[in-house]
C-alpha cells in the first residue's frame, strides 16, 4: 500500500513517523551505508513546518535527498573530494517545491561521484551495500537512495537518472524507481553530467507513491531553461484502472539480448500477468538500440568533460593548497580531487570533443540518437507502452566490475536509450533470481505520457505480487 495514502490517513503525528525512521536509519545504515549524512536539525525544523500545515500533500513523509540535490546550508558533494567543503546556498527547485508540501528532508544519501556509475562504488564516502544482500551493489548511481529506501529508511528518497541511476538501483533492490520525461522536473540545483540526459526522479516502494511525487515535484520552472510547459496531470488518479485493450509494445531487438534463465523466466511471466490483466502484446522495432551504448558513451562524458571543467579548485570545494602555479593548482586539484571513473570519462569526452575528432565522434553520435528518436516515435505509433528488463541480471557483487568498466557499463543497456529519446521509464519489481535477489520490469511510454505509463506499472505491480516483499534485513 501506498506509505503516503498510509501515512496521510493515518493520523501518526510527523514527529512519530521521523522517529520511527531515524530508529531505522540508526540501526541498519551502519551495514548498508546508504544515508552519508543525516540532518537532524533540519529534519526537526521540516516537522515543526509540517505541523503546522497538516495538510501538505506530503506532510510529515521523510525523504532522502541525493547528494547531487543542492540543499540550502548541507555539505554537497556528488561524492566527489574535489566538492567536499561545498555548502550549498539554495534549494534546487524540487527541493522547494517538497518543502511546501510538508516533506521531511531526512538527509544525504550516497552515490557514484558525479553519478559516473552502475554500481555506487565509486564514492569518496566507500560504496554502499544491497539490503538483499549486503556483499552486493545496490546498483547506481542512486545507490544510496534506493538502498534507503529497500531497507526501510525512509519510505522516498529523490535520485537523478542520465541512463539508467533511477532504474537500474531500484531494481536491483527490489523498489519503484522513475524516470520522468525530460523537461517534466526542473533540474535547477541538480549539479549536472549530462545536461541534455540527466532527470530528476524519485525511489519508493510502490507505483503510486512515485506518482504521488511526481505531482508535486513535475512543473514549469522559470529557473529551467529546459523546463517544459505542459500541464501536471494527476498522476496517481487514474490508477487502479483497467488496462484491457492496452496496447503493449516488445522491442524485439531488446528481446535478443540474452539473459540469465531466472530473469528471462521473470520477463516471461510479466508478459502473460499483462495479457492476462488484458493488455494486447504487439512487437515493435528499434533498430538503432544497437548502438545505444556506443551512443550514450559519446554523449555522456562530452557533455561531462564540459560541466565538470568548473571544478578546478578555484570556485568550489577542495584545493591544493602546495600549488605553485595557477595551471599547477589545476592539475594538483584535478588529480586528487577526483577518482578514476571521473578522470576516464573526462578523458573520453574530451578526446572526443577535440579538433579532428567532433565530426567522428560526437556529431555522429548525434546524428545516431535522432535516428533512435524517429525509432521511438514510430514504435509509439503501434504500442501505448513499451516493456523489457530493467537490467540483464540481479545485483552483483561488490568489485566484481571494477576492473572491467565495458561489462560494468553494460549493466545499463536496457536502460540507456530512455534518456537518449527523452521518454519516461519506471522499474517496477517483477520476480526473483534463483539467488533471491530482485529483478525489475521496466515500462516506457512516449514523452509526456506518464499518466499512462504509471497506470500500466500500477496494473502490473497490483497482479505480480512481486513487490510485497522486503530484505530480511528491514525486519532484523
Amino acid at each position: 500500500m501506498s506509505f503516503i495514502r498510509q501515512h496521510l490517513a493515518s493520523g501518526r503525528s510527523a514527529r512519530e513517523v521521523l522517529a520511527s525512521h531515524l530508529n531505522q536509519i540508526d540501526a541498519l545504515n551502519p551495514q548498508i551505508h546508504a544515508f552519508i549524512s543525516v540532518e537532524g536539525r533540519d529534519a526537526a525544523r521540516a516537522v515543526a513546518s509540517a505541523e503546522a500545515n497538516p495538510k501538505g500533500k506530503l506532510a510529515g513523509v521523510p525523504i532522502a535527498i541525493k547528494d547531487n540535490l543542492c540543499v540550502t546550508g548541507w555539505e554537497t558533494t556528488c561524492g566527489s573530494r574535489i566538492l567536499k567543503g561545498f555548502f550549498s546556498p539554495y534549494n534546487a527547485t524540487v527541493i522547494n517545491r517538497l518543502l511546501a508540501e510538508g516533506a521531511v528532508l531526512t538527509g544525504r544519501v550516497n552515490m557514484d561521484e558525479f553519478a559516473f556509475g552502475s554500481s555506487c562504488e565509486t564514492s569518496c564516502y566507500g560504496p554502499t551495500r544491497n539490503p538483499w544482500d549486503t556483499e552486493r551493489v545496490p546498483g547506481g548511481s542512486s545507490g544510496g537512495s534506493a538502498a534507503a529506501v529497500a531497507a526501510g529508511l525512509v519510505p522516498v528518497a529523490l535520485g537523478s537518472d542520465t541512463g539508467g541511476s533511477v532504474r537500474q538501483p531500484a531494481s536491483f533492490c527490489g523498489v519503484v524507481g522513475l524516470k520522468p520525461t525530460y523537461g517534466r522536473v526542473s533540474r535547477y540545483g541538480l549539479v549536472a553530467f549530462a545536461s541534455s540526459l540527466d532527470q530528476i526522479g524519485p525511489i519508493t516502494a510502490t507505483v503510486e507513491d512515485s506518482a504521488r511525487i511526481l505531482e508535486v515535484i513535475a512543473g514549469h520552472d522559470s529557473m529551467d531553461s529546459t523546463s517544459s510547459r505542459v500541464p501536471v496531470e494527476p498522476y496517481s488518479k487514474p490508477l487502479g484502472e483497467t488496462i484491457k485493450g492496452l496496447r503493449v509494445g516488445l522491442p524485439k531487438e531488446f528481446l535478443s539480448f540474452p539473459l540469465p534463465p531466472d530473469v528471462q523466466a521473470a520477463f516471461d511471466r510479466s508478459i502473460k500477468i499483462l495479457t492476462d490483466a488484458g493488455a494486447e502484446i504487439v512487437p515493435v522495432s528499434l533498430p538503432h538500440t544497437e548502438h545505444a551504448v556506443s551512443v550514450y558513451y559519446i554523449v555522456g562524458p562530452c557533455e561531462a568533460s564540459s560541466n565538470l571543467a568548473r571544478f578546478d579548485g578555484v570556485r568550489y570545494g577542495d584545493r591544493d593548497l602546495g600549488a605553485k602555479s595557477l595551471a599547477d593548482l589545476y592539475l594538483r586539484t584535478r588529480q586528487q580531487g577526483l577518482g578514476a571513473e571521473a578522470k576516464r570519462r573526462i578523458i573520453l569526452g574530451t578526446f572526443a570533443l577535440s579538433s579532428g575528432y567532433y565530426d567522428a565522434y560526437y556529431l555522429k553520435a548525434m546524428k545516431v540518437r535522432r535516428k533512435m528518436i524517429d525509432d521511438y516515435e514510430r514504435a509509439f505509433q503501434q504500442a501505448d507502452v513499451l516493456i523489457c528488463p530493467t537490467a540483464p541480471s540481479g545485483a552483483f557483487k561488490i568489485g566484481e566490475k571494477t576492473s572491467d568498466p565495458m561489462s560494468m557499463y553494460l549493466s545499463d543497456i536496457y536502460t540507456l536509450s530512455a534518456n537518449l529519446v527523452g521518454v519516461p521509464a519506471i522499474s517496477v519489481p517483477c520476480g526473483y533470481t534463483a539467488q533471491g535477489l530482485p529483478v525489475g520490469l521496466q515500462f516506457m511510454s512516449k514523452p509526456f505520457a506518464e499518466t499512462t505509463l504509471l497506470k500500466a506499472a500500477y496494473a502490473f505491480e497490483q497482479k505480480s505480487g512481486a513487490a510485497d516483499r522486503r530484505p530480511k534485513i528491514y525486519a532484523s
